[in-house]
Parts: structure tokens; sequence; C-alpha cells
């Protein structure tokens, strides 16, 4: 398999798929998904998921214009790729989580369930790197927030949001996630199928690789992200993997047809 870019998607297409994951990542590192979560993205195409991984620059404070220029560059894919026809799971990280509620929020997006790791909902002043020191210069920025903001994004969830099936991942070495307010938001609305999973590992788990990065002829923010992981950042990441393809194989609709076994344990 190679990753091809399909309306300006990053896809991973297996020869038999048996559904789709429509991953976004997590603010800096979801420019660029299919290098800064190859690994993980990787393991879940082989064994027949059909990977989406729609890249959005983290330059607006408007998360509801992310949710819907995500939503529609989706949309192209699915429908240039014949994807109907197959269950559609929303992937997460972090920022890319509460970009996959506001989807489901404002949009009709029939998913089969979704999967949310180390979900993050924070306010700008906690968010934003050097935000005290930028408001200090720039006045204007000490009242702006995200839109919409946390307080919003937890009301809306709460009158909107209608996927039943979830998963929630969130790591021990963590400071920075919001996984265990979310999952009693989520156990109100749907007791019976919301699953919560706490890993080893931290913030940026999810990002493991372990492939020989090489830099182009020229150096670009691509490679910068490449070469950062190649250090060593969380390579192992082998039981998230295995999390997230148990509860795939769980809430598939066509259970009889995937071999859980194959999913080591």
């Amino acid at each position: 398999m190679e990753w091809l870019q399909v309306e300006q998607n990053w896809v991973l297409t297996p020869p038999k798929p048996k559904g789709v994951i429509h991953f976004l990542g997590g603010a800096f590192f979801a420019a660029a998904p299919h290098i800064a979560y190859r690994r993980l993205l990787e393991k879940l195409a082989s064994y027949g998921y059909v990977i989406v991984a729609t890249p959005f620059a983290n330059n607006t404070f408007d998360h509801g214009q992310i949710a819907a220029e995500t939503y529609k560059t989706f949309q192209k894919a699915r429908s240039k790729l014949f994807l109907d026809y197959f269950p559609v799971y929303g992937l997460g990280h972090s920022m890319g989580c509460k970009v996959h509620l506001l989807l489901n929020c404002y949009y009709n997006c029939d998913r089969t369930g979704n999967m949310f790791i180390a979900y993050n909902n924070y306010s700008a002043k906690r968010s934003v790197p050097f935000f005290k020191e930028l408001a200090v210069t720039i006045p204007e920025m000490a009242e702006m927030e995200f839109y919409p903001s946390p307080e919003a994004t937890r009301d809306l969830v709460d009158r909107q949001y209608k996927t039943r099936h979830n998963l929630l991942v969130r790591f021990f070495d963590d400071s920075i996630d919001e996984i265990t307010d979310l999952s009693t938001q989520l156990k109100l609305k749907f007791p019976e199928t919301v699953k919560v999973q706490a890993l080893p590992g931290t913030h940026l788990t999810s990002m493991g690789i372990d492939f020989n990065w090489q830099a182009g002829n020229s150096f670009t923010p691509f490679d910068a992200i490449g070469q950062w992981l190649k250090q060593g950042v969380h390579k192992n990441n082998h039981t998230l993997e295995q999390v997230l393809l148990r509860w795939l194989a769980t809430n598939n609709p066509d259970r009889k047809s995937i071999d859980r076994s194959s999913v080591a344990s």
C-alpha cells in the first residue's frame, strides 16, 4: 500500500476493505497526518481499513470553520473513491477529537463509531503557546477564545452529538487531556456504548513511528516533523494499536466477516 493524495486527503487503501477510518490529527501535526501518525495509520490499514487522513492548518481560532473544511474535504474523497457502502469510523488525536465532535454535531456524518485519543478542549489561554506574553503586546488577544469555546462545545455535545458507539483512550502520563470529562459526558448520553481505556504513555504516544525517514532534496516542514519523530518519540504504540483494532472488530456491523482472533491480544 502507498499513500495517495485524493482531494487533499492522504489515503491508504487495502486490497479488501471492510471499513473506513477518517483520521484527524492534533494541532500542528494535523498538517501532515500521514507522516506524524504513519505507524498507527498503516497498522490499521493492514487490517483492512481504508484510511482517509484529512490535513488541516491550525491557523485560526474558529474550530467550527476547521470542522466545515475537513467535512467537505473528506466527503470529496469518500465520493471519489466510492466509499459510501462501508462503515465509517472517526479517529482523532487531541484537537482532532474536538473537530470530530463538531463534525458529528454540525453534520449528518452517519458514523458507525468514533475513537478519541487524548482529547483536548482547553481554552485558548491554556492551549496557545506564549498566549499571555502575546496578549501584553497585542491587547486584543486577551479577549480571544476558540469558537466554539470549551463551554459551548460541551453544550453542543450535550444537545447534538448522536454517535452512540465511542472509544475514549487516555494515557497515564498525560496532563493535558480531558478524556475523563468527555467520558463522563458521553456516558450520560450513551451509558451502554461508551468504552474508556487507560494506557501507558503520554500525550504523543499515538505519534510513534518506526521507519527510516529520509529528508528530500529541499528540507520542508514535513521533513522537520519526520526528523523530530525519528529521534525516538514514543516509538512503541503497539498496545494502542491493539486496543483500537479490538474495538473496531467489536463494533463492525458485519462482525461475522472479521476474524477477531487475528487481532493479537
